[in-house]
């Protein structure tokens, strides 16, 4: 099952509430939180770091807050979680403290490495726009493509 921590969370929900406001207001971090229940700090901390990437735009001042400064189309899901990560996703049988216990005696390693690579090409070329907004209904049976390429290479 694919992890999303809660700041990748909180990013896509906040980028979601965004992208879709049908007015022009600006959305505020204290917005977001009281909108999804989230913890003001972090949400906070995300939203300032889709500000310095370039993804969002802030306006300073009482009635400030974010807007997009790019469509959701030109950001990839990998794009975000390496942004609020702050790294590129690893081999699946490591750990903080290195390769896993069972590594030398694990008889899934190869199909596990396998499906996170094909996991990982598929969410380097979704875009935040066809996740949230749902633009891309053959989204699945590309998964199902590169799956297909994987196991044939």
């Amino acid at each position: 099952m694919l992890k999303i921590n809660k700041r990748v969370e909180y990013a896509l929900m906040a980028l979601k509430f965004i992208a879709t406001r049908t007015d022009e207001d600006l959305t505020s971090a204290r917005e977001i939180c009281e909108k999804f229940k989230t913890p003001f700090d972090t949400t906070a901390k995300v939203m300032q770091k889709m500000n310095n990437a370039g993804i969002l735009n802030s306006v300073k001042g009482i009635k400030g807050g974010y807007t997009l400064s790019r469509p959701l189309r030109e950001i990839t899901y990998m794009d975000l979680v390496s942004l609020i990560e702050g790294k590129n996703v690893g081999r699946v049988c490591e750990t903080e403290k290195g390769l896993c216990e069972n590594y030398n005696l694990c008889n899934i390693i190869h199909p596990v490495e396998q499906l996170n690579r094909i996991l990982t090409d598929f969410l380097k070329e979704l875009t935040l726009e066809e996740l949230l907004l749902g633009t891309n209904p053959l989204a699945p049976t590309l998964l199902v493509e590169a799956a297909k390429k994987e196991v044939e290479a």
